[in-house]
């Protein structure tokens, strides 16, 4: 196989993210040679943005747990939780701070780092109801992690790291990239949802034809 460059834009908040991650895991294990880079898409960038969405932040939760449904479905093992979710009582949280973790984890170990995060943090939300908002439940799943707390700690507060997730938002609106997951091949080529394994590997072995 040629050298193939995919680019993953997702957000730690996306249900369909959840499956998406895993079935680019078992990717990257076929195709080690693979070059898989993170990117961070917010879906919700500041709390406000869920009266734009939703009506209300406290709209939000219904609305988005129809979509648990709907990616649970997609999802190989089923593995939401979307009563414990729905039983939970802190609000919906918004994709920055999560956005951020991951981006921090990267500057300590590279995309491994940003990944174990990423993947740590959506087991926290869609599995065990946990408020991915909230910096104790971040600090816990980073701890989780091979990651260096202490210097991911160091990361996370500097600026740059916040700036290295808004250039990754940045290059979303120069793709026109919409919605997520999405995955970019090679820069050209793209690939919309969550898609099944087989066809995210037709579309490697074939980095020319349109998807």
């Amino acid at each position: 196989m040629s050298k193939i460059r995919i680019e993953f834009f997702h957000d730690v908040i996306c249900s369909f993210c959840f499956p998406m991650s895993y079935r680019m895991r078992q990717l990257k294990a076929q195709f080690p040679e693979l070059e898989i880079v993170h990117r961070s898409f917010a879906l919700v960038k500041e709390v406000r943005d869920f009266d734009d969405m939703f009506g209300s932040r406290e709209r939000a939760k219904a609305e988005v747990l129809g979509h648990w449904v709907h990616a649970n479905q997609n999802d190989d093992y089923h593995r939401f939780n979307i009563d414990g979710m729905r039983k939970a009582d802190f609000p919906f949280p918004e994709s920055m701070l999560g956005l951020r973790a991951c981006k921090a984890a990267s500057k300590v170990a590279g995309e491994a780092g940003y990944w174990d995060v990423f993947d740590g943090l959506q087991e926290a939300f869609f599995m065990k109801s946990q408020n991915i908002g909230d910096m104790t439940i971040i600090e816990q799943v980073v701890k989780s992690t091979q990651v260096d707390f202490e210097e991911w700690k160091r990361y996370f507060e500097d600026p740059a790291t916040l700036l290295a997730v808004e250039d990754d938002l940045m290059l979303a609106r120069d793709y026109r990239i919409t919605s997520v997951p999405t995955l970019i091949i090679n820069g050209t080529k793209r690939i919309i949802g969550a898609q099944g394994l087989d066809a995210i590997i037709a579309a490697v072995k074939n980095p020319d034809q349109p998807f």
